[in-house]
Order: structure tokens, then sequence, then C-alpha cells
């Protein structure tokens, strides 16, 4: 005996192919009898329902261009250092084109002070000092200690620096 098959070759799933019902010999084949809906995956813990996506942290920062005040998510940083790495390749492959290095340094001087405001920010979030920034002059140490920093999730709840913008007051 053989079993029908969908219209790609293969056996029809639970849920039903359309035109197989369950006069075709499947108990429930087609009534959707058995079948649960995988769960929903909602992604990471949000503020008034809403995930910080790439371009509204992009234009979070650069809208707070010098403001060193506040908390900024681990994600608006990340998805910032992210938009700085990708313009600045851009950048590198227009003065290999051009033979010179106006556009990295154009790039690097208009992104340097959201780069320091938003890292600022960032020590905030985590209930951190900004002046704590100054650990990265000391060599590889001050560099790693400052990573760990930005991977930290936020401070939950409000702290000196203002309500957390990831969990609300």
């Amino acid at each position: 005996m053989t079993s029908p098959t969908g219209p790609d070759g293969h056996e029809p799933p639970a849920q039903g192919y359309p035109g197989y019902t369950s006069s075709q010999g499947y108990p429930g084949y087609g009534s959707g009898h058995g079948y649960v809906p995988a769960p929903t995956y909602t992604g990471a813990p949000t503020y008034n329902g809403a995930v910080l996506p790439f371009p509204d942290a992009v234009r979070s920062v650069l809208t707070q261009y010098a403001t060193f005040t506040g908390r900024a998510r681990r994600s608006e940083y990340w998805w910032f250092a992210l938009f700085n790495l990708g313009l600045s390749i851009v950048a590198a492959v227009l003065d290999a084109v051009v033979g010179a290095t106006i556009f990295e340094l154009a790039v690097a001087l208009g992104l340097l002070v959201p780069s320091f405001a938003v890292f600022v920010r960032r020590l905030h979030d985590i209930g951190r000092s900004g002046w704590w920034l100054l650990i990265g002059l000391v060599p590889l140490a001050g560099a790693v200690i400052l990573i760990v920093f930005a991977c930290t999730d936020s401070e939950r709840g409000a702290n000196r620096w203002g309500p957390s913008p990831k969990y609300g007051a």
C-alpha cells in the first residue's frame, strides 16, 4: 500500500496540504488535531514593547552627538560600533581608490565625539562613572576591561544617571 504524497513528492505534514482530508486514511489529518504551533520568539527583553533596531540605535547616538549624560543600552552601543566599523571600511576603500586618506580622517573625526559620548552613557547604564573610560589608557588590560564593561547587562531600575532604557524605571 502506498501512502499519498504532497506536490513535492514527500509525506504531507501533520497540519495537511490543501486537497488532503481525513478521508484519505490519516486519522485527524487535515483537521489540525494534535497540532500545536511553536511558540513565537519574542527576542530580547524590551522596554515599551520595542527592541532597539539598527537604524534607531544609530539615529539615537547621532542625535545625542555630544550628550554625556543619561544611559545607553548595550544594543545601542554595539549597533553604533558596527555602523562605525562599516563606515570606516567604506572610507578606507574610497581612500584606496582616491589615493589619499581624506575619507578615513573625516569619518574618524566626525564619529570621535559621538563614540566617546555613547560609551560614557553605556558606562552609566551599568552604574559606572564616565571617568572609567580613562582606564583604556592602560595598555591591554584597559581595553579588556572596557570590552567587559561594554558587554555587561544594564543595571535594572533607575540609577543616578536616570531610568533604565532597557527595563524601565
